[in-house]
């Protein structure tokens, strides 16, 4: 049996590992002399101003959780506490995956004094959302992009003959969607004490009863809409880097929500900051959108190392803040 330690040692040198082959493998036939030309030629007016937009949405980020935190233990969370412990956080992922939302909670607890239990409840809450919101970001971009997602479809199938065959066998289609409903209905009734299923069921508990907790808090609408502008600031952080770079300027407001939508997707991978997989997804559908191979791959690897190059540097400032600050000592009631 392996320690815990050398086996979270193992997994993250293999997704690292897997990381770093997904992103040789794209740019092994790039030259170098290619991505150093586009950096060069890129307008960094437009991507200096990303930047600015993106370190806004960290601030946005930890006023949010401000709002989650309950404040009847430990100290006032303010908004330099809560951006600093989030960039903490974007830092920890940065090294070890899925890693930052203990890191931030554990930083925050150690100088407000507030339960990690109840910081992680917040978290957990927070992460919920912004799953629900990429779900409807991903309904949006279908929506305004569907002849592209059709498109995409159609190289898959043949969509034409698959409608007919559907119409001809809706009475069999019907049946087996009500068949396969009655399946997943038994099996959670069959096996409602298994780990895994109370796994599943006490997350969507917890969520739909986070959900209707937000309702609670003293600002549940700043709560909504700071949610939203996070999700605007993701597509205005895409866009203005889409608009410094030449291949990419020219691009549509869709197309751009489209390359955002499979640069979240990319950024959910178990890898460390996304390394790899957004590349992967954002050239991807970058030249599915008329864009050549290389600009698509260059592209990618702009917008994600800058936006790495942010995080290190303001994560390392927040640490640096963080650990000088004293750590908070319950007051002697005596």
């Amino acid at each position: 049996m392996l320690h815990p330690r050398i086996k979270q040692t193992i997994q993250i040198l293999i997704s690292l590992a897997i990381a770093v082959w997904i992103f040789w493998f794209l740019y092994k036939d790039i030259e170098f002399n290619s991505l150093v030309e586009q950096i060069f030629s890129s307008n960094w007016a437009w991507i200096g101003l990303s930047l600015a937009i993106a370190l806004g949405g960290y601030a946005l980020r930890g006023w949010r959780w401000t709002l989650l935190i309950q404040e009847n233990e430990g100290k006032k969370v303010t908004l330099s506490d809560a951006y600093h412990a989030v960039m903490v956080g974007y830092l920890a992922n940065m090294i070890v995956p899925r890693a930052g939302e203990v890191a931030r909670c554990g930083v925050l607890s150690r100088t407000n004094g507030i339960s990690i239990g109840h910081l992680l409840g917040t978290v957990i809450l927070e992460r919920s959302i912004d799953l629900l919101f990429l779900i409807a970001t991903i309904l949006l971009a279908f929506l305004v992009e569907n002849e592209l997602f059709l498109n995409l479809a159609g190289q898959l199938v043949d969509l034409d003959n698959l409608g007919a065959k559907l119409v001809q066998n809706l009475p069999l289609l019907l049946g087996g969607i009500l068949v396969f409903c009655l399946v997943i209905y038994f099996i959670l009734r069959r096996f409602r004490d298994n780990g895994f299923i109370q796994k599943i069921q006490h997350f969507l508990r917890e969520l739909y009863s986070g959900i209707k907790g937000i309702s609670t808090l003293k600002n549940p609408m700043g709560f909504w809409l700071s949610s939203v502008v996070i999700w605007l600031i993701y597509f205005l952080t895409m866009y203005t880097v889409a608009l410094g770079i030449q291949s990419t300027a020219n691009l549509s407001s869709g197309e751009v929500l489209l390359v955002m939508v499979m640069g979240s997707i990319g950024m959910v991978a178990p890898v460390q900051g996304g390394i790899g997989t957004f590349h992967a997804l954002v050239a991807f559908i970058l030249i599915q959108l008329g864009i050549s191979e290389v600009d698509g791959k260059i592209f990618a690897a702009i917008i994600h190392g800058t936006q790495v190059i942010l995080v290190l540097v303001a994560g390392l400032i927040s640490w640096v803040i963080m650990i000088q600050k004293p750590a908070w000592i319950k007051p002697d009631k005596s």
